[in-house]
């Protein structure tokens, strides 16, 4: 258990969950949003980097959490029920004015479950996305926590008509800065020659995702390399997963830039004509900058046999399943396979009409995810979370 430091009288102390790095931003911005109104709230909890730059003394490491899959994560239900119970040790000793935990359902509902008895205020930021399949779930969710908020405009209404307080504060993707990038400024920190064309490779942020795509995408660029030599991977990523990507690509048959700032990330989006991403927030990440995409993903087989009779939408990506329709392609599972990759991102690279294509359609899905009354999404979401502390929760809309 972290050590503990008495609180002045008047400080509200709210314990924190994120257990990835797509949570762990969220939490920092959520943080630096809360103690901007109310600098006497104090926090206790878990997260990465991020929450740490903003005063969060982690109880353990996030990265013991950042684990994905139905059969991934059966050799670490051992580890994770003894991190579940120090999380629900420490909050129990610590007694917070509120829990707010960040996505990452698979152990953040369980602690708030574990929880229910304290007598806490509790708030669950990113809705379990039982609306894509398992809907029979939200059947459980009643009393796990006050307030449910939520990234998805169709998620207040899913979520409401089953009885949850919910909110809509729209998604912080807009508020990721990937739109910002200076592409000359790439090509001039990496020595990239005029004319190399920059490739976007996003394996994902857990340490169970990456060493399943990257080995598929280096296989891909040595395809790639007999008529696309001007090809450059870059691959962001995340302190999470910085070593495993190392290592994975050291035998390549290109060499990627390998980016680690967020500032440089956003460069690289300026500067690339293509990308190749997992589902999830990467895709609205880089349909914000503008970057033409294709959606590819593989899970263990057993996984992928028990996730498609489960599935109730039509689309894994999320610019697809927001726009109603496929305006990037989706690779998964058997297409995952180096030609087809190939043959996606020459596409990309070569058809002007397909890449336009795709980024007039990232324009209406982005302009449904701005949050009510044209708040920034953290402010939104601390401005819930203040209205609980104090008291006084929201109806919803």
């Amino acid at each position: 258990m972290a050590e503990q430091t008495p609180l002045p009288s008047s400080a509200s102390l709210i314990w924190i969950l994120a257990g990835e790095a797509s949570g762990d931003v969220l939490g920092a911005r959520l943080m630096h949003a809360l103690r901007a109104r109310n600098p006497a709230i104090h926090f206790a909890g878990v997260g990465g980097v991020r929450m740490e730059e903003q005063g969060l003394r982690s109880l353990f490491p996030m990265r013991d959490l950042a684990v994905m899959g139905l059969v991934e994560i059966l050799p670490r239900l051992r580890a994770l029920s003894a991190r579940l119970n120090e999380a629900v040790q420490d909050i129990e000793a610590r007694r917070p004015d509120l829990v707010v935990t960040i996505d990452s359902p698979g152990f953040a509902l369980r602690l708030l479950r574990r929880i229910s008895g304290f007598g806490i205020p509790r708030v669950h930021y990113v809705a379990p996305q039982v609306w894509a399949w398992r809907q029979k779930r939200v059947k459980e969710f009643p009393g796990m926590w006050e307030e449910l908020l939520c990234l998805l405009p169709f998620e207040e209404a899913f979520f409401s008509k089953h009885g949850l307080l919910t909110k809509f504060v729209g998604h912080p993707v807009l508020q990721s800065g990937a739109e910002t990038g200076d592409a000359t400024r790439f090509y001039r920190r990496h020595g990239l020659p005029d004319g190399a064309r920059v490739l976007i490779l996003m394996p994902g942020s857990r340490r169970s995702e990456a060493p399943r795509l990257l080995p598929v995408f280096g296989r891909m660029l040595a395809l790639l390399q007999r008529d696309m030599p001007d090809v450059v991977p870059v691959i962001p990523v995340s302190p999470v997963v910085a070593a495993t990507v190392e290592r994975e690509t050291a035998r390549w048959p290109v060499r990627p830039v390998i980016v680690t700032d967020v500032q440089d990330k956003h460069d690289a989006f300026a500067a690339a004509g293509a990308a190749l991403t997992k589902s999830g927030t990467s895709t609205l990440e880089l349909a914000l900058a503008g970057v033409p995409m294709a959606v590819t993903y593989r899970v263990n087989p057993l996984t992928a046999f028990m996730a498609r009779r489960l599935i109730r939408v039509p689309y894994v990506a999320m610019v697809n399943l927001l726009a109603g329709r496929a305006i990037v392609p989706e690779l998964l599972q058997e297409q995952c396979r180096p030609s087809v990759l190939a043959n996606a991102v020459r596409a990309l690279f070569e058809d002007p009409t397909l890449a336009n294509a795709q980024k007039e359609a990232f324009k209406t899905v982005l302009h449904g995810l701005q949050g009510p009354g044209g708040k920034l999404p953290a402010d939104a979401a601390a401005e819930a979370v203040l209205d609980l502390l104090a008291g006084r929760a929201r109806k919803a809309d």
